[in-house]
């Protein structure tokens, strides 16, 4: 058994990214990885343009009443200078007329008549955007390795980034393992369970901007296993199973791992839940056999599978960003001799509160939970209002 921040880097230094970026339509690569900067081709602002709607007049003709020459709408170009005692009416985004330097805005003006406009405010403010104050050519805007967001789906509009490169999605084998699981369109009788884990974990994959292959409900038979796994591990780049790996007499997934000639890097890790979870690799194929437990499947694709599924795709950000919040409650356990993962639920997002948890079967936990927190090995307790670092989910 190894500690997980020992597992974590096993994982991570077995990941060799995919260097098979593709070129996609710009609303079709939100949610991907940015395989290129973004570099501008323009100076944004384009031309000084004004901020408000209002009259362009020279700061030092503020205290006279200031002749209309022309009005300006966004996308015409002024026609006249901006000489002494003029102005020009002016919208939004229409380009400054040479000899103006200021806006003055509608509110902090007086039409005197439908010739001359006097200023009415305090403080005249220059409400003037610069010629590429935003961005200059030449400039990287977005680093590549992002996820793309909309925000950045805008800002390469606005670069004409019509078909930016991402990087490949790497394709990902699901399989749920148990003679127990139906599907959920089956009311399960006797000793069976439906199978939560399989549509889970395509779900997971799907958020983690992989392309999930699921390959339907293994039994528990070595020569099904064997050929469903050998399967899968040709078919992609990354295969997840949910059961098998622990020590009943119908858990041998590692054993036919290797048959396959897998390389099991560990077995067994130090976390509660998640202690069966196993990794090993293939070529540069990555294996994880997790354990069937619905929330230990979940938490250890969140902490190991999916950080492995970012850096296939170059994605610099491997992890969200934790929370640090105080803990809206004690929290005791017995035993520490394994890292606990909690789930908890953000309460007005001032405080971390764990949820009822009773086990690591106990899915409708997650249902209330907004994130987990790590209790280190060798801590029995955490006390109300103590420093939590919270991995939202």
């Amino acid at each position: 058994m190894i500690r997980f921040e020992e597992a974590y880097a096993l994982v991570l230094s077995r990941v060799v990214t995919i260097q098979k970026p593709e070129r996609v339509l710009l609303l079709e690569s939100l949610h991907r990885v940015l395989a290129e900067d973004i570099v501008s081709d323009i100076n944004m602002p384009p031309f000084r343009k004004s901020a408000v709607d209002g009259f362009a007049c020279r700061m030092s003709d503020l205290r006279m009443p200031l002749k209309i020459v022309e009005t300006i709408a966004a996308g015409s170009l002024p026609t006249m200078q901006v000489e002494p005692g003029t102005c020009a009416k002016i919208m939004t985004g229409a380009p400054i007329p040479l000899g103006a330097d200021c806006v003055l805005p509608v509110e902090d003006t007086r039409l005197a008549d439908d010739l001359y406009v006097e200023f009415t405010g305090m403080e005249a403010k220059k409400n003037i955007c610069e010629l590429g104050e935003d961005i200059r050519i030449g400039d990287v805007s977005i680093n590549k390795g992002i996820i793309i967001g909309p925000q950045h789906i805008a800002i390469m509009a606005a670069l004409g980034y019509h078909q930016p490169l991402v990087a490949t999605q790497p394709r990902v084998g699901i399989l749920p393992t148990g003679d127990e699981l139906v599907e959920p369109n089956i009311k399960p009788l006797g000793g069976q369970i439906r199978n939560s884990n399989g549509y889970q974990l395509v779900a997971q994959t799907k958020a983690a901007g992989a392309l999930p292959s699921y390959y339907g409900i293994v039994s528990d038979s070595k020569d099904a296993t064997y050929e469903v796994l050998a399967k899968a591990i040709a078919e992609n780049e990354v295969v997840a199973l949910t059961g098998g790996v622990s020590m009943g007499d119908y858990d041998y997934v590692p054993e036919i791992m290797e048959k396959l000639g897998v390389t099991i890097h560990f077995s067994s890790v130090a976390v509660q839940p998640g202690k069966p979870t196993t990794f090993g690799t293939l070529d540069n194929k990555l294996v994880f056999g997790l354990p069937g437990n619905p929330v230990s499947a979940f938490i250890q694709f969140e902490l190991l599978v999916k950080p492995a599924i970012r850096k296939l795709m170059g994605c610099k950000q491997l992890n969200p960003t934790a929370i640090r919040l105080p803990l809206a409650e004690d929290y005791r356990r017995n035993r520490a001799e394994r890292m606990a993962l909690v789930p908890v639920k953000i309460i007005a997002g001032s405080a971390a509160l764990p949820v009822e948890f009773h086990g690591s079967a106990h899915i409708f936990a997650l249902g209330n939970a907004d994130g987990i927190i790590a209790v280190p090995i060798g801590t029995t307790k955490i006390d109300k209002g103590e420093i939590v670092d919270v991995r939202p989910l």
